[in-house]
């Protein structure tokens, strides 16, 4: 049987297609998202065979201090393998039209925030087991920060949260620990196509590319890889 793998923002688009590419690679699943998402955590979990699932607030160090010994006592064994794929966007205005700090707190709350603590969480049993593989979603605003006016809180988060797995890549490479971060353009997703009616979703990238992506850098295939942000830009 293959590693535990945590993913979070499981019952998104992107979480879910990332979770159900880990199940067909053998790995045991552990579905994260808010508690909002519990009815379609539930289905997922079904789909998959009855993987372990929490449903909470994935800011909140208490959902995780219970969440991990959950998920080893489910499961058999701790996290070696995580995909935080919980985020978020909002935007539509420019920063000085912005009358008070809702957008911005809620960028820094599901984007940045989430992977925060899931890193807390998860790397001490990795550190300590010497081995472990985590990927973080960024965007293309990271390189291209332009490509995202009108949604600067999101930009920043986004920004923020590859710096920071590139950072604790380097605290933990020595212990054999890995992280890496994918920096999607515009996702193919539904809730994309009904913002966008009139795009080219033919030029985004879809589910199955990212989720093929992260799933590679989560594999010992990319055992020679940390620290990077990886381009996922499709077409757009």
């Amino acid at each position: 049987m293959g590693d535990v793998a945590v993913v979070t923002g499981a019952a998104g688009a992107l979480g879910a297609e990332v979770s159900r590419t880990l199940a067909r690679r053998g790995h045991k699943l552990a579905l994260l998202d808010a508690e909002v998402s519990h009815e379609r955590l539930v289905e997922l979990a079904a789909s998959l065979g009855g993987a372990c699932f929490v449903a909470g607030d994935l800011t909140n160090e208490t959902t995780w201090r219970e969440a991990v010994p959950r998920i080893e006592r489910e499961l058999g064994a701790a996290p070696t393998l995580a995909a935080l794929v919980a985020g978020g966007w909002r935007g539509g205005r420019s920063l000085h039209e912005e009358t008070n700090d809702d957008v911005w707190r809620a960028m820094l709350s599901s984007n940045l925030e989430t992977v925060h603590r899931g890193l807390r969480a998860l790397l001490p049993s990795m550190v300590s087991a010497k081995r472990g593989s985590v990927v973080v979603v960024g965007s293309r605003a990271v390189e291209q920060p332009w490509s995202s006016a009108r949604s600067s809180a999101y930009a920043a988060t986004k920004s923020a949260v590859v710096v920071l797995a590139q950072t604790v890549a380097a605290e933990v490479r020595e212990s054999g620990v890995r992280i890496n971060a994918i920096l999607p353009s515009t996702l193919d997703t539904p809730a994309n196509r009904a913002a966008m009616p009139n795009a080219d979703a033919g030029r985004w990238v879809s589910l199955s590319s990212a989720s093929a992506v992260i799933a590679f850098l989560l594999s010992d295939d990319a055992r020679d890889i940390s620290g990077a942000a990886v381009p996922v830009y499709g077409r757009a």
